[in-house]
């Protein structure tokens, strides 16, 4: 009962904070991903929702009050950007989440799903039928955490995504690794022969940022630009 009163609170202070996606040599703003937030102390940060919602079976109504928020907000974002989206693998499931009917899905055209590669998609039956149906309304698909997840490149293959978004475990530092280097590297030009756009996560500084440009990453998103906040921040572009 506590847990339920707890969850209901978050539901009811739920807002959406908004992280901008650049293409830093251009110094254009490629998309913002939307990231749950809520003012509930008792799950403070948003894998606490997700257990809460996972334990009181109520991941549809999370993640249809996601959607909403992201719906009513994105007619404010620029005319030009993309809103990434995340969902969890039981989102696929969902039936509100493909209805050409609900509110995200009348602007499918400006948003990208990002499934996160930690999350193994083998308990979704038809993934390959529900994508595609996802895509018949215009959404295009991200993989999220590529390098740090539970499925690894199997996720290419299943989803067949139209961006890849490199975990911020494999940015962090990289000017410095010759390692970290070359998997970001083949990762890239793999990605870029299947016709896949890459976004390095989790870039905070101006030298992990020129490296990134330098092995051709398409757009960054990290701290170096802007922090996540509410809609929608304008981009700070350091010298490089």
């Amino acid at each position: 009962a506590g847990l339920e009163a707890s969850f209901e609170r978050c539901l009811s202070t739920l807002w959406v904070a908004y992280h901008p996606i650049v293409a830093a040599p251009a110094r254009r703003i490629f998309a913002f991903e939307a990231l749950m937030r809520s003012k509930e102390p008792s799950l403070p940060h948003p894998g606490a929702v997700i257990d809460a919602a996972v334990r009181l079976d109520t991941l549809d109504t999370l993640g249809r009050t996601i959607r909403a928020r992201v719906a009513g907000e994105l007619v404010q974002a620029p005319a030009d950007a993309r809103i990434f989206v995340n969902l969890h693998v039981t989102d696929l499931m969902d039936p509100s989440l493909s209805s050409p009917d609900s509110p995200l899905s009348q602007h499918a055209h400006r948003v990208v799903l990002e499934m996160t590669e930690r999350a193994s998609l083998d308990a979704v039956k038809d993934v390959r039928a529900r994508i595609a149906d996802l895509r018949a309304l215009g959404y295009q698909i991200a993989v999220d955490d590529l390098g740090a997840g539970y499925a690894g490149l199997s996720s290419f293959a299943l989803l067949e995504p139209e961006f890849v978004k490199l975990d911020m475990s494999l940015v962090r530092g990289l000017d410095t690794s010759s390692t970290k280097q070359r998997v970001i590297r083949s990762m890239t030009s793999l990605s870029h022969e299947m016709g896949i756009s890459v976004v390095a996560e989790g870039v905070e500084t101006i030298e992990e940022a020129k490296v990134l440009i330098d092995l051709e990453c398409d757009y960054l998103q990290g701290f170096l630009y802007a922090r996540p906040s509410y809609p929608f921040p304008d981009p700070k572009w350091p010298d490089p």
